[in-house]
């Protein structure tokens, strides 16, 4: 019992001491973000700071190796927290509290524009944090903060809506995640929708494999949500935006895929008695199954052909049996994503960038251009940031503060073979090729 209450006490301080040192992280970042804006004003630029910001978060990206988005992001989220609730952020900086418990705070109370309510809000809630658990502050955190609330529900519904969107995050063993933030009754009618689908469908391939005696479909209700949710979104025409002469019902999804050639003759990617080929990507990021890339490969109006060194992996062309935009698809291949460092947007969705301006005399050739997204593309000409080429793709960019970072091509998802060796088929091992 002594050695337990050491280490509850001990896991106690070191739960004061991380919240402590995330709020010392929070007040940094903020730091950073002030700091951008003066020198924006001192600068008397524009935009407002923007460019200023982004090219202060590419510094501190470059150097944590984290996207500068995400650091952007946890810029405006420090600031928030230590411009509009200082005392949560300070309550968190003494260990009173801990980020999960600030977070629930500072969400329930974002809409109170009046400092003064804020502080009386953030006094009572902070009350309630010293003895309650996130998950239940933050119900008591949200009728706290309507008690200050000065707009009506509906005016701040109108506000909110201006936020809704739709992401997309990859997970494991060739899968991912599809969300959407949007108005609570439209969200609630799409799942709704799906879950009546579903079940009307479990319950109708029971009748008919019942009177066919035929196989019965095991799918799940979850299982049928999602794969109805796929089928009406892929195949579905959006009927309340489209044009007049079906513009948007005439675009399909588009992903790339890159499966290495071995993976199409082999039955798997993968074996339990050693390495086998390769399995193919998604966008370069994750891998898929061998029955998915055969898929594509069957159905796929046409393929870019990579070729690769045999040994080092490294591309050394790209073709096509009906050319058209051979560079770009060379350029596609070679980058796969965004080349600033730390970025991670597949080239499909990126601009292609002349390094040296053409205007300048800058060559329209592999050797001097680059994927850029839109955002490091504006990075690139808007901010003290340079890139220089080097052979071989390799990338250099310079920050603001002289620092160098070097990206080179992402590897290819290729099969490489070893260096010339005696072979040996005394085992009855078959011939390669």
């Amino acid at each position: 019992m002594a050695t337990l209450a050491d280490l509850v006490a001990s896991l106690a301080a070191a739960e004061a001491t991380l919240s402590s040192m995330q709020a010392a992280r929070d007040g940094l970042l903020a730091l950073a973000g002030r700091l951008a804006v003066d020198i924006a004003q001192q600068a008397d630029h524009p935009d407002g700071g923007d460019m200023t910001i982004r090219s202060v978060a590419a510094e501190i990206g470059a150097v944590q190796r984290v996207s500068d988005r995400t650091v952007e992001r946890r810029m405006s989220d420090a600031s928030w927290v230590v411009d509009r609730f200082p005392s949560v952020w300070q309550a968190q900086g003494e260990g009173r509290i801990n980020a999960a418990h600030s977070r629930v705070v500072v969400d329930a109370g974002a809409h109170l524009d009046d400092e003064a309510d804020r502080a009386a809000y953030a006094a009572e809630a902070l009350a309630a944090a010293a003895v309650e658990s996130p998950n239940r502050l933050r119900r008591i955190a949200r009728r706290l903060a309507e008690k200050y609330q000065k707009r009506t529900v509906t005016e701040r519904h109108r506000t909110a809506r201006e936020k809704r969107r739709v992401w997309m995050k990859d997970g494991e063993d060739g899968m991912a995640e599809l969300g959407m933030h949007g108005p609570a009754t439209l969200v609630h009618g799409v799942f709704d929708r799906l879950s009546q689908m579903a079940h009307a469908l479990k319950e109708e391939n029971a009748r008919a494999a019942k009177k066919a005696d035929g196989v019965r479909d095991e799918r799940t209700i979850d299982q049928l949500r999602a794969d109805l949710l796929a089928d009406l979104v892929l195949t579905g025409a959006p009927t309340a935006h489209d044009t007049e002469d079906g513009l948007l019902g005439a675009i399909h999804a588009r992903v790339e895929v890159t499966v290495p050639a071995s993976s199409l003759m082999n039955g798997e990617t993968t074996s339990s008695a050693g390495p086998c080929s390769p399995p193919a990507e998604l966008d370069g990021t994750m891998p898929l199954d061998s029955w998915t890339a055969r898929f594509f490969a069957a159905t796929a109006a046409g393929w870019d052909r990579v070729f690769t060194h045999p040994t080092s992996g490294a591309m050394l062309s790209v073709d096509r049996y009906r050319p058209s935009e051979q560079l770009r698809r060379h350029l596609r291949a070679r980058d796969q994503r965004c080349r600033f460092p730390t970025c991670g947007l597949a080239a499909r969705k990126c601009d292609v960038d002349h390094n040296v301006a053409a205007a300048a005399g800058g060559a329209t050739s592999h050797e001097n251009l680059a994927a850029f997204c839109r955002r490091h593309h504006m990075l690139k000409h808007h901010s003290p940031w340079h890139v220089s080429q080097k052979a071989g793709g390799v990338l250099e960019w310079t920050s603001p503060t002289g620092r160098v970072y070097t990206d080179e091509p992402p590897v290819q998802n290729t099969v490489t073979f070893a260096e010339s060796t005696a072979f040996d088929d005394s085992a009855g091992a078959p011939a390669p090729f």
